[in-house]
């Protein structure tokens, strides 16, 4: 029997504490593949804040660090600073990045720090209940908006490679999702053109996943990626927002 796939090194052999069908699965394994074919799992750091990927230190093995919520670019500047060999991520959600640390992305973007962003937003607060995100779709029930977000009262989603692409220190923004096979390798591609320009060039880059949350949406797990596909889509346009 042909083996075709096995486990990244930089992936730990632990039982997944997220939900069936959530996305944080798969882009874990994206940058653990990415992290090991780059050959750097000796020199990455990652960057967790609050949030469902909080414990993700208990899946990717190499070095890791836990931050206050919204923290994360503001710690991973300190740590590129001081360790300017070493390849940094911050792994965020939409609740944390678009909203607590909202002030932080934008200035480490402005600022151009050397690291890389992996940003999921699946349009709400997975840990916490469910309730509405700043990426929240117009019109989504969540459990703060049970008749559906509405302009009036919460304005627009944000929409935050867009809201980066006219700094002029980010070097690279793609929007990408994992909701089918071919976005998958799209997403792939990403991860390792995002390390790749920290590497040659000590860049800013952000990399946004779109990702199914089955449970705070409420649907099936093979509901929810039709749900991506059919609405966040139209609002999140995948592909390059910014850079080659």
């Amino acid at each position: 029997m042909e083996v075709k796939f096995t486990r990244p090194q930089s992936m730990k052999n632990r039982p997944t504490h997220y939900c069936p069908g959530c996305g944080h699965g798969i882009v874990h394994r994206l940058i653990c593949e990415i992290v090991d074919e780059l050959g750097i799992r000796q020199k990455v750091i990652g960057i967790c804040p609050v949030g469902c990927s909080v414990v993700a230190y208990d899946y990717f093995d190499f070095d890791m660090v836990e931050v206050a919520h919204g923290r994360a670019p503001a710690v991973a500047t300190g740590i590129k600073r001081v360790h300017p060999d070493q390849v940094v991520f911050t792994y965020q959600g939409d609740g944390d990045l678009a909203s607590i640390g909202t002030a932080e992305i934008i200035h480490a973007a402005s600022r151009g720090e050397a690291f890389s962003v992996f940003f999921i937003n699946n349009a709400t607060y997975g840990m916490t209940g469910g309730q509405m995100a700043p990426t929240t779709l117009l019109g989504q029930k969540t459990t703060t908006t049970p008749f559906g977000r509405n302009v009036k009262e919460a304005g627009y989603p944000l929409r935050v490679c867009e809201l980066l692409s006219s700094l002029p220190g980010v070097a690279y923004l793609e929007r990408v999702a994992v909701n089918n096979p071919s976005n998958i390798r799209k997403a792939k591609k990403a991860i390792k053109k995002s390390f790749s320009l920290q590497l040659e060039r000590d860049s800013f880059s952000l990399v946004e996943f779109l990702c199914p949350c089955p449970t705070s949406w409420r649907l099936s797990p093979l509901d929810s990626l039709k749900w991506l596909e059919e609405n966040m889509i139209s609002y999140f346009p995948l592909g390059v927002v910014k850079g080659e």
